[in-house]
């Protein structure tokens, strides 16, 4: 399920950096494209970090982070589609990947907080 996840997050990043080579070159939409693939590259790389936590609080900190930044994509992706720049057709898959990954991990975070207890 690791190295799944790994990749997954990596593809997400990767979707989402191509997503937003078709966004126009005005100032509100290069904002946007940086801040998606800021936070979406952040997913990726700091689940990989999450992955070799070295104690359960420390995991934890770092999926809260990972839980964060596809959250903050999600809104990107969805603030992107209300400024026009993107069509919904185009992202929703995307909208969903962040909803799945959203809730994977959030199911993680509680299972590692139940068992740090």
């Amino acid at each position: 399920m690791k190295e799944q996840l790994k990749i997954r997050t990596k593809i997400f990043a990767h979707n989402c950096v191509k997503l937003t080579q078709s966004f126009p070159n005005t100032y509100l939409s290069n904002h946007i494209k940086g801040q998606l693939i800021r936070s979406s590259t952040s997913v990726a790389a700091n689940y990989r970090a999450t992955c070799i936590a070295q104690s359960k609080p420390s995991f934890i900190a770092k999926i809260s982070i990972v839980i964060e930044e596809v959250d903050e994509s999600h809104f990107w992706l969805e603030f992107a589609i209300d400024e026009n720049l993107i069509s919904k057709e185009n992202v929703t898959l995307l909208l969903k990947e962040a909803s799945e990954l959203t809730s994977i991990f959030m199911a993680s975070r509680k299972t590692a907080s139940s068992n740090n207890q």
